[in-house]
C-alpha cells in the first residue's frame, strides 16, 4: 500500500500529520503479459502486453492501452468495483407508463436487477434471458427490475418496448443517473442480484446468463 505522509506547519499551531493514498504510476520494467484491469470487467480474461500499470491501496493494475492508465491515474475510484456485500440502495423511479416504481415492493425476495440502455447492444440480447429468469422463478420468490440509463428514457425505451417482439412483464424504470451512482455501477452492461436487502453479486461486462440463473437459483434455496 502507498502511503504517503505529509507534513504541514503552520504558524503558532502544532505539526498535523494527515494520511493520504493516491494512484502512482509504475515506471519500472513491467511484465511481459498481464491481464488489463478494464478488460477484466468486461470478462475478457486474456493476458497481454501491458501499455502501463498504476498502484493504488496496495495494488497494481494493468491496462492494455496509455487513455486507460490516463483515466484511472486521475479518478481510481470510479474504476473500481464496489464492495460485496454492500446495502441495497433503495430507490424510486418513474417507468416508461407514466407509473412510479418503488424498490420497496421487492423486500422480502431475491431480486435481479438489470441496469440497461437501449445503446448498448449486450444489453438488449440479454433481455429476453432475463424476462425468462422472470418467468421461471417469480413463483419461487425471484423478484426482476430492469433500469434503463437512457437520457431520454420515456422517449427511447417507450419506442423500444413498443418495437420489441418480446414483451416484458417485470418492471422497467428510467434512471435519471442517482441511482446507477449509488448502486456501484460503472459500466453497462451491469446485473446485480439482491437477498435480505443486501448486494450479494454483481456481473459486470459480458455478463453470462448461466452463471446469473445458477446464482439465482442458489439465492433461493437458501
Amino acid at each position: 500500500m502507498l502511503h504517503v505522509m505529509v507534513l504541514m506547519i503552520f504558524a503558532g499551531m502544532q505539526p498535523t500529520y494527515s494520511h493520504q493514498e493516491k494512484a502512482v504510476r509504475v515506471t519500472g520494467k513491467l511484465p511481459a503479459k498481464a491481464s488489463c484491469f478494464i478488460c477484466l470487467q468486461n470478462g475478457e480474461t486474456e493476458l497481454e502486453k501491458p501499455a502501463g500499470a498504476v498502484t493504488y491501496k496496495g495494488k497494481t493494475y494493468y491496462f492494455c492501452n496509455k487513455e486507460e492508465v490516463d483515466a484511472f491515474s486521475k479518478d481510481p475510484d470510479s474504476f473500481i468495483p464496489a464492495p460485496i456485500p454492500r446495502p441495497a440502495p433503495m430507490f424510486k423511479l418513474p417507468t416508461p407508463s407514466g407509473t412510479t416504481f418503488d424498490f420497496e415492493t421487492t423486500k422480502g425476495k431475491v431480486t435481479l436487477v438489470d441496469f440497461w440502455a437501449t445503446w448498448c447492444a449486450p444489453c438488449v440480447k440479454a433481455m429476453p434471458a432475463v424476462q425468462k429468469l422472470h418467468d421461471t422463478y417469480a413463483a419461487q420468490g425471484l423478484s426482476v427490475v430492469g433500469i434503463s440509463i437512457d437520457e431520454d428514457g420515456p422517449k427511447k425505451v417507450g419506442a423500444f418496448l413498443a418495437k420489441s417482439k418480446v414483451k416484458y412483464t417485470y418492471p422497467i424504470a428510467l434512471d435519471n443517473s442517482a441511482v446507477w451512482k449509488q448502486w456501484g455501477v460503472k459500466s453497462l452492461q451491469t446485473m446485480i442480484l439482491v437477498k435480505d436487502g443486501q448486494i450479494t453479486k454483481q456481473w459486470n461486462g459480458k455478463v453470462d446468463i448461466k452463471d446469473v440463473e445458477r446464482s439465482v437459483r442458489d439465492a433461493l434455496m437458501r
